[in-house]
This record gives C-alpha cells, structure tokens and sequence, in this order.
C-alpha cells in the first residue's frame, strides 16, 4: 500500500479552551518495531484529550503530542515482527496519543479486531472506555457477580459502558446522572436505579435501596466532595475506585472510619501504563468482553459524531455534559 507523506491532524495551538484546536498538514508517522500504522476511519473523544488541550495531562515520553487515545480503522503499515495482523485488517485501538489525525501508530497488541456487527464509528470508542472499565471495576475494583455497584456520570461513554458489563456480569447496578432523560438512558442499559443528582441525595437512595448496607464499589469521576459521600454509600469492606476528579483533587477523610469498615480506596490512570500492562488488559477484553459485543449483549451508546476538522465543536459537546454516550470524530474523507 502506498502511504502519503503528510495528514491532516488537529493540533493544540496553545493550552485553552476548544478554539485553541487547528487543522494542519503533518508528516505520516512510522511503525516501530512491534507497531502497527493504523488509517483512521474514525476516533473516540474522552476527557483526558479535554485535559491535554488545557495543559493539565502532557503525553508520556515518546507518545505522540497530538490528541486522542482510541480510534477505529485499517492496518496501513506494519512495524518490524509484526505476526498477528496484516495490511487491510479491521482494527480499533488504544493508542498513546495522535488519534484526531488520519493515521496513527500504536502497539500491535493495543489493537483488537472491530467486532462483527459493529460500524467503525461504534468501534472508535470502544478502547479507552473498555479498558478504564475493566481495569478499575473488574481488575483493581473486583466486581464480582452477585455484588452492588454504584457507577457517578452513568450517561457518559465510561458510565454507558460501566452499566452495561456490570450488569451482564451478575452485578446490581446503581447510576447518577443530571437529568430525567440521562436517567431514563441509565435504566434502558440495565440499572437497577437512577438517581438524578440534581434532586436527590445518592448517600440516601443508596441507603434505602440496600436496607441501610450500601454498595460494594463506587466508580467515581467527580471527586471534590463526592469522596466523602462515596465512602458514606459503601459498605462494609466496599471499594472506591477513582478514576479523574472534576470537582476537585482533594477531600478531607475521616481514616478511623475507613479503617472501621475496612473500606478499600484506590484509583489509576491508563495512559502512562506499561506495553505489557495494556496488552494484558486487551487480551481480558478480547476473551471476556469481545463475545458480549459481538453477540449485541453489549452495545457502544454513540452520543454524536463531528467531522474531524470540527473537533472543537466536539470538545464543547462533550464540555457541556449534555451527551449521553460516546462522542466519535468522524476522520474518513
């Protein structure tokens, strides 16, 4: 396959606000050793992509400064002792960076096939969701079936998804979102309950739907003074798994009570991850998750889609908090 020497990529001009994305032409980048080039047919926007165009989440050493962290496409190129995938192939992927672009390179075994059934613009937001899901609810989280589960910002692309696979794995599952039909989207994925933050108290509702017990895990992307009620919702040895904070970084926590209800509080973050980290977490997906998806067991909720020289317009959308599941840039011509 020929290749062009430049792209189109969208490029942070200055940390700011969306405006300070641009369009430019910039050289096709090349697989590494291990790399695959993917030709991008359509890319996932997620809210650390908001963080780097502010300046708050720099790409790791060597990682692409461009934004976006998944996509969906064609294997364009293969980097030396590529095995497991040719030119042609389907793939969506988790990449380091560069996916609002038409190319971009990641690891060959960051990439999984796109599922049978799925559009490419449904599988350009699979990655980075699937990942962050089954890493802090199922791998640090320990969901197990038969427990309850508490997801915050149940209409985002992280909730959408975090409702759907905890439920299909024997979970009960709770959801807070802002709005009546937020939460009516929660419970047509499988909720058990939606509590509407806006008019209720989440500590309160999960205390009376579990007869005063709580929860056993909370997936929490607030922060701010969600810490402390969380810890209020769980029970007994529950977990509080964190994943971004966009009320606040820090809380004041009362450790004598974690202690007396043995309560387990972690968190991470994916991109900085190791190479072998990520590959293990996308071979769990394909064995666990990938026969969900591709029996319709588990669908992407797709929000909107905006052609990729509009991807400002994509970051307001998802700035607004009014969309309900993943946010796409569409990036074919």
């Amino acid at each position: 396959m020929s290749l062009p020497a430049t792209m189109r990529a969208i490029a942070i001009s200055a940390p700011g606000g969306p405006e300070v994305l641009h369009m430019r032409d910039t050289p096709v980048p090349q697989p590494g050793p291990g790399e695959i080039l993917i030709r991008i047919a359509a890319a996932g926007v997620n809210r650390p992509d908001a963080l780097q165009r502010a300046g708050a989440y720099n790409p790791p050493p060597g990682a692409s400064p461009l934004p976006g962290l998944e996509c969906a496409g064609h294997v364009a190129a293969l980097g030396e002792g590529v095995a497991q995938w040719a030119v042609g192939d389907a793939v969506c992927a988790l990449l380091p960076g560069g996916g609002y672009a038409d190319y971009a390179v990641t690891h060959q075994n960051h990439a999984l096939p796109v599922p049978a059934g799925l559009s490419m613009v449904q599988a350009a937001g699979l990655c980075e969701t699937l990942f962050t899901v089954w890493i802090n609810v199922f791998d640090r989280g320990r969901l197990r079936a038969g427990e309850s589960f508490l997801v915050h910002g149940g209409s985002s692309g992280i909730g959408t998804t975090a409702i759907q696979l905890a439920r299909l794995f024997g979970a009960r599952v709770f959801a807070t979102a802002g709005s009546g039909e937020k939460c009516e989207a929660c419970l047509s994925l499988g909720a058990h309950r939606a509590i509407n933050y806006r008019s209720e108290d989440f500590v309160q509702v999960i205390k009376d739907e579990t007869e005063g017990r709580g929860v056993d895990l909370v997936l929490d992307m607030v922060g701010g003074d969600y810490i402390n009620r969380n810890l209020k919702a769980l029970a007994l040895d529950g977990r509080l798994s964190m994943i971004a904070h966009l009320t606040g970084k820090t809380a004041e926590v009362n450790f004598s009570a974690v202690m007396a209800r043995r309560i387990t509080i972690t968190g991470s973050t994916l991109r900085p991850r190791s190479i072998a980290y990520k590959a293990e977490v996308a071979e769990a997906l394909r064995r666990e998750v990938w026969p969900l998806i591709e029996a319709g067991r588990l669908t992407p909720l797709v929000d909107s889609t905006f052609p990729l020289e509009n991807a400002a317009a994509a970051h307001e959308r998802m700035e607004s908090a009014a969309h309900i599941g993943k946010i796409i840039l569409s990036v074919e011509l």
